[in-house]
């Protein structure tokens, strides 16, 4: 990176403004209500908040309250969360390129997750599992791209985490050949395909500590991030740690994949997708990426959750409508020539 790209980013290191964090915030507010409201039981938007607070007729508060908030606030949760994390991942290593998908987080958790079906565990252990093969697949990578000499860095973290997600695909279809056809089986295709049909409030309440607690480094180092996003020479002549830093924020990160993904499945393009959109509006610093990161992501998978359960007569499962949307606009990205990074 040149001095002067480094002093921009220092200069317009300043947090987000709080007027568009606002505006965003009631966007997805707005998108919350809609999702509430919209459905086979159409409701309006005042008889939604009406049955939202407990009023109105009893099958409006039933399907308000019991079937369509759980869902809303479980995508909320997962597009912040795969945003935040693709943010900071692409952050860490200077990558536009970097996502959980692509370093092989999204396959390690999902072949941790699955194992954790076969063996038919509860769900505070099949996070666990998530959790364990999302950071075993990221560190895998990491080491194995840093031994890669004489090749560029960005290729070799992109081809690294193709192999290692192959790999742990590869295993994950071995335990979907084991696996009881009536029971098990069912259960991790379901969940493979990513889906939050019957995703309920008991569901949500594991992963939300776990995606807090992740992202609380994140929001306390944002500043040591930052510096670290412009080489670890440069960190260190700073006073940053660097090695110490990317070892949480690699750990945080991937708590917060492996969370939401043992909540809704696999959930492709959102963490690389999202942070290429808000960093064409508040810049790279991650002190502002990664909140604008977070509000847009968790309003992006609402709007895709919701398109899902209402274009077809079949709910369609949210790692296709993700790759359908998020293939082309990464195609856009690169016909147009935008790094999409400073």
């Amino acid at each position: 990176m040149e001095q002067g790209e480094t002093t921009g980013v220092i200069r317009r290191a300043p947090g987000v403004r709080v007027s568009l964090v606002v505006a965003l915030g009631l966007i997805v507010a707005a998108l919350s209500l809609g999702a509430l409201a919209i459905g086979p039981f159409a409701l309006s938007p005042a008889e939604t908040l009406v049955a939202l607070f407990g009023g109105g007729e009893q099958q409006a508060q039933v399907v308000v309250q019991n079937i369509r908030l759980p869902r809303v606030a479980a995508a909320l949760l997962v597009g912040a969360a795969l945003a935040a994390a693709g943010a900071s991942y692409q952050t860490l290593f200077r990558n536009p390129l970097v996502s959980p998908d692509i370093l092989g987080v999204s396959a390690g958790a999902g072949l941790g997750a699955v194992i954790g079906i076969f063996l038919s565990l509860p769900v505070a252990f099949i996070q666990l599992f998530a959790f364990a093969g999302g950071l075993a697949a990221v560190v895998l990578v990491t080491v194995v791209a840093s031994a890669v000499r004489n090749t560029d860095r960005i290729l070799a973290l992109v081809l690294t985490g193709v192999v290692i997600g192959a790999l742990a695909g590869a295993a994950t279809s071995l335990l979907k050949v084991l696996a009881d056809p009536y029971d098990q089986l069912p259960a991790i295709t379901f969940w493979l395909l990513g889906s939050l049909a019957s995703v309920t409030t008991a569901d949500i309440l594991p992963a939300l500590p776990a995606v807090l607690i992740g992202l609380v480094p994140l929001v306390l180092l944002r500043w040591r991030i930052n510096v670290l996003s412009l080489g670890d020479d440069e960190a260190r002549a700073l006073g940053v740690e660097a090695g110490r830093v990317r070892f949480i924020v690699i750990a945080a990160a991937t708590l917060i994949t492996a969370s939401v993904t043992a909540l809704a499945g696999v959930v492709g393009w959102v963490g690389l997708v999202i942070p290429h959109i808000a960093r064409m509006i508040v810049g790279p610093s991650f002190a502002r990426l990664l909140p604008v990161s977070a509000i847009i992501g968790a309003g992006y998978l609402l709007v895709v959750d919701t398109l899902a359960r209402t274009i077809g007569a079949v709910e369609i499962p949210l790692g296709i409508l993700t790759a359908v949307i998020g293939a082309p606009f990464f195609i856009w990205l690169l016909a147009s020539g935008r790094r999409g990074w400073a």
